[in-house]
């Protein structure tokens, strides 16, 4: 089994700065593409940012110039560095990992349990 643990949420004022962080453990052979969801109310998960295996990332148009996205393959963990915070931003951010288990096996999606970012104007 693999767990996504995700850490660094929490309570700002437009135009700070948060940092999050999503760890991964468990039976990992490799992890694939890493990326941050978010999940406003009433609004459907959207994608944030991406990063693949090989450092190629992406940044939805709405925080790019603002989000920055990266991973240390060494700790199996992905970050989002957020900054310049807007009200807009807040919502239930959630890490996703696409991972293998072995050699044999697909690789299957697993998300994390979600974070709360808040961002008061």
């Amino acid at each position: 089994q693999v767990q996504l643990v995700e850490s660094g949420g929490g309570l700002v004022q437009a135009g700070g700065s948060l940092r999050l962080s999503c760890a991964a453990s468990g039976s990992i052979f490799s992890i694939n593409t890493m990326g941050w969801y978010r999940q406003a109310p009433g609004k459907q998960r959207e994608l944030v940012a991406s990063i693949s295996s090989g450092d190629t990332t992406f940044c939805a148009d709405s925080v790019a110039g603002r989000f920055t996205i990266s991973r240390d393959n060494a700790k199996n963990t992905v970050y989002l560095q957020m900054n310049s915070l807007k009200p807009e931003d807040t919502a239930v951010y959630y890490c996703n990992a696409r991972i293998q288990h072995d050699t044999r096996s697909g690789v299957r999606s697993y998300w994390g349990q979600g974070t709360q970012v808040t961002v008061s104007s």
